[in-house]
């Protein structure tokens, strides 16, 4: 119970910094510093937070089968509908989110 709270206390802390990766609009660069920690470095995510928090596989068959830059912008701005992935508006500018989506969409099945 208590890895779960500081898990989301930590995502809590990165999304109020508005220099995620320094600020950088290289996609790489703000997945690994944002999005990495729960989705993995290569978008499969360690299999506790898979169980635990249900965290996505980008890589797998059912999310690209309909992923869209347009659908992981809207996630990453907005967070999820459960509210377990916290929105990164305001943390992350817009050309960090676009490059980030565009990072995901590049991820090898």
């Amino acid at each position: 119970m208590l890895r779960p709270l500081l898990l989301a206390a930590v995502l809590t802390v990165a999304a109020c910094d508005t220099k995620v990766a320094g600020g950088s609009v290289d996609g790489a660069k703000v997945f690994a510093a944002a999005c990495a920690s729960c989705h993995g470095p290569g978008g499969t995510p360690p299999a506790s937070m898979a169980a635990q928090l249900g965290v996505r596989d980008l890589t797998s068959a059912e999310f690209r089968g309909r992923a869209s830059a347009d659908l992981i912008v809207a996630q990453v701005r907005n967070g999820s509908k459960n509210k377990v992935m916290p929105s990164f508006a305001g943390a992350l500018s817009d050309e960090q989110i676009a490059a980030v989506a565009a990072f995901v969409m590049a991820l090898p099945r």
